[in-house]
C-alpha cells in the first residue's frame, strides 16, 4: 500500500509565496535562538573529525616549509599510492559521517519548528535522537544523497540546480516520517520538488 504523503503531495494546493515569506519570517524571531544552537552542536560533534581528515596536510605544510629551500621538494612524494588511496577511503567514510550528524542534528531542528509554529507541547527529545533512534537510515539517506549529488556532477553540474531541491526536501519529510522507507522518502522527495520546484528553489 502506498503510503498517505504520496497522496497528500497529490493533493497539495500550490502555496503563496508571499505567505510562506511572511511565516518564515515570523517563525525565525522564535526559533532563531534554538537554530544557533543547533549549529554550535553541529560544529562541536564535527570539527573534531574535521581536524583529523586536515592532519596530513598539515604535516605536508610543516614539510613543505622546512624544505622551501629546495625547488624539486615535492611533500606529496613522501607518501606511497597505498597511503594515499587509504586517505581517500577514509576521507570519504568520514565526510558521510559528518553529513549524516548534521543531517540527523537538523532533523531534530525540524521538529523544533513545527513545535514553534504549531505551539504543540510535543516532547521532542534531544539533539541527537533521530541519531540514537535512525541512525542507520540516516546514514542510507545520506549515502543516496551523496550518490545523486555525484550523478549530478558527473552529469556537467547542470543536473545539480534540479536536484538540489528534492535533497534538500528529503531529510525535512524524513523528520516528519521517520516511519518512511529510505526508498520512500526519496521518491517523495523528487514527487514534491517536481510541483513545487520553482516555490521551494525561490
Amino acid at each position: 500500500m502506498e503510503p498517505q504523503i504520496f497522496q497528500k503531495i497529490e493533493a497539495a494546493k500550490s502555496p503563496d509565496f508571499g505567505a510562506i515569506l511572511s511565516k518564515s519570517f515570523d517563525l525565525f524571531k522564535k526559533i532563531w535562538v534554538e537554530g544557533m544552537l543547533h549549529l554550535l552542536v553541529t560544529m562541536a560533534v564535527i570539527l573534531p573529525l574535521l581536524v583529523v581528515i586536515y592532519i596530513p596536510f598539515i604535516t605536508i605544510t610543516i614539510k613543505a616549509n622546512a624544505n622551501g629551500g629546495q625547488p624539486d621538494f615535492n611533500p606529496f612524494l613522501e607518501y606511497s599510492v597505498g597511503w594515499i588511496a587509504v586517505y581517500i577511503v577514509a576521507f570519504l567514510v568520514i565526510m558521510i559521517f559528518i553529513q549524516t550528524i548534521a543531517y540527523a542534528i537538523t532533523a531534530h531542528f525540524f521538529q523544533v519548528c513545527k513545535k514553534a509554529d504549531t505551539g504543540t507541547p510535543a516532547e521532542i527529545g534531544g539533539y541527537f535522537v533521530y541519531l540514537k533512534n535512525h541512525f542507520q537510515k540516516v546514514l542510507v539517506l545520506s549515502l543516496a544523497v551523496f550518490g545523486i549529488t555525484l550523478l549530478a556532477a558527473i552529469l556537467y553540474y547542470l543536473p545539480i540546480f534540479y536536484v538540489m531541491v528534492p535533497l534538500q526536501l528529503m531529510f525535512v519529510i524524513f523528520a516528519f516520517n521517520p516511519q518512511l522507507s529510505v526508498s520512500e522518502i526519496v521518491k517523495a522527495g523528487f514527487k514534491l520538488g517536481n510541483r513545487f520546484w520553482l516555490i521551494v528553489f525561490g
